[in-house]
């Protein structure tokens, strides 16, 4: 397949006024300006002419809980949280996820061809998140990356959902002492394990440890659901006991403190600023977040939290972000590259590179401005949305 004429934005730092792509198998086999790459399509390959639509990577979302918590569903639909045990973090996303749901459409139409979801934050510990695709009728066949990382969550939620049972948590220092606990009994697991390995002893796994053996090796982070400095900061202190990749997810009050979040390095994922602020924690939350994290240093993508934000209003909100003092060119990466880096995928996702895959957004201008129509998205080299297609729906 070609796609030529298009206004290019690779998000790797080239930029083509007019541009082509050529993907083969899925992946960008070349991508360059028009007098660049010749177009010699082979027999019965597509050459799609965006004449001059603005072209760039499929937009990622870093950070929801589509397909987990369906929409139209109420209980019955409702997946996110294990609302009986504070640690869980046995529980797969995978195996909750209905691809089939209706925000996984709503996404393809917005330009969206990726997303990390994963359980809720009712839980300390809560389960493996997971990358996918946005397209498709089997979860298996859309995962990009699983598991990707481990929800674990502090504050508000976790104090109200078991204050209300009668056992703990109930308070912020009982969340985090539950979390040092099983991290603590996972690394005593852990050396247990090497140790039976080296020496060549059988070793009878645990099921409800092997799962943390991906984050304390540092292969995949923790995904700590922080809303409140005070939270933040005993977020930012347990990571650093354990020595631990983390994202923090919402960072609502991340613009009191960015300078210090910049000298810590730990990546943000802002938002769901489209929302109401029905929580204490929430209270100073704002779209200039974003902006006052990103001119500090810290790589920052932007979150819809679906369903607390619908998803399609993902490219929305980053405008949103951008008109309150985030660049123009970090809301791009803010929900491309930088969402791509933090989740683990950059080496398939997030740019227009040879070798990536072929997840495309073509839209008639900018998608952060409210008016831009996506014309088509493109997913592993097959278009799977055409605007023209919709409308006759």
């Amino acid at each position: 397949m070609y796609l030529i004429n298009g206004k290019i934005k690779t998000m790797a730092g080239a930029e083509y006024p007019s541009g082509t792509i050529r993907i083969l198998n899925g992946k960008i086999a070349e991508i360059g300006s028009t007098d660049q790459v010749s177009v010699t399509p082979d027999k019965d390959e597509e050459v799609l002419d965006v004449a001059g639509a603005f072209v760039m990577p499929g937009i990622i979302e870093a950070h929801c809980h589509m397909g987990i918590t369906e929409e139209k569903k109420g209980m019955e639909g409702d997946d996110c949280n294990e609302t009986v045990n504070p640690i869980t973090p046995w529980l797969r996303s995978i195996d909750a996820i209905h691809s089939m749901d209706a925000a996984f459409d709503d996404a393809v139409r917005a330009g969206i061809t990726a997303a990390m979801i994963g359980p809720g934050s009712s839980n300390v510990v809560g389960g493996q998140f997971a990358v996918l695709k946005t397209r498709g009728r089997r979860v298996d066949d859309l995962i990009v990356k699983a598991p990707a990382a481990m929800k674990v969550a502090f504050g508000e939620n976790p104090k109200v959902n078991y204050s209300g049972q009668g056992k703990s948590p109930s308070t912020r220092m009982a969340i985090a002492g539950m979390l040092r606990q099983e991290l603590t009994e996972a690394r005593a697991y852990q050396k247990r394990k090497e140790k039976a390995v080296q020496a060549g002893d059988e070793f009878e796994e645990d099921f409800t440890k092997e799962c943390w053996l991906p984050v304390l090796r540092r292969e995949i982070p923790i995904k700590a659901h922080a809303h409140r400095v005070d939270d933040i900061f005993t977020a930012i202190r347990i990571a650093k006991e354990f020595h631990l990749r983390m994202t923090l997810d919402h960072c609502s009050e991340g613009h009191l403190i960015a300078e210090e979040l910049a000298a810590e390095g730990f990546p943000a994922i802002v938002g769901p600023d489209l929302a109401s602020r029905n929580k204490i924690e929430v209270q100073n939350m704002a779209f200039k977040t974003a902006g006052v994290l990103n001119r500090a240093g810290v790589m920052t993508a932007i979150t819809t939290d679906h369903p607390v934000s619908l998803i399609q209003a993902l490219p929305l909100c980053a405008g949103l972000a951008v008109k309150s003092g985030l660049p123009l060119e970090e809301g791009f990466k803010s929900i491309t590259i930088y969402p791509a880096i933090i989740c683990g995928v950059a080496d398939r996702l997030g740019s227009l590179e040879v070798g990536k895959d072929a997840d495309i957004a073509v839209f008639d201008g900018n998608p952060m401005e409210v008016f831009t129509r996506t014309l088509y998205t493109i997913i592993d080299g097959n278009v799977v949305y055409r605007e023209e297609e919709d409308a006759h729906k």
